[in-house]
């Protein structure tokens, strides 16, 4: 039966989707980014955002921990941040919750 299959990928990571996973709007926006640039290092983060090396840090974890985003290659100031390949959870989680 010499028939074919064509499967559309639909985009989840949209602003609504990502503020409620917990998302801040520098977060959102990052992940914007990389959807339209392919990746951000930390320098990228730092200078986009005008923040310190700590909290560019920190919320590129957040996002990595969320299963957002996956850390490649380099570590430190020069790691790069890609669109991970592996879905997130789909279950969402409380935006108020706090570590």
């Amino acid at each position: 039966m010499g028939g074919f299959s064509v499967y559309f990928n639909k985009d989840i990571y949209t602003e609504e989707f990502l503020r409620k996973k917990g998302l801040n709007g520098r977060q959102v926006k990052s992940v914007i980014y990389v959807k339209e640039r392919g990746k951000i290092t930390n320098k990228e983060y730092r200078e986009i955002f005008v923040k310190t090396d700590r909290t560019a840090l920190r919320d590129l974890i957040v996002i990595c921990e969320k299963g957002i985003f996956q850390k490649v290659g380099k570590t430190g100031r020069n790691a790069e941040y890609i669109i991970s390949r592996q879905k997130p959870d789909k279950h969402d989680i409380n935006p108020t919750q706090t570590r």
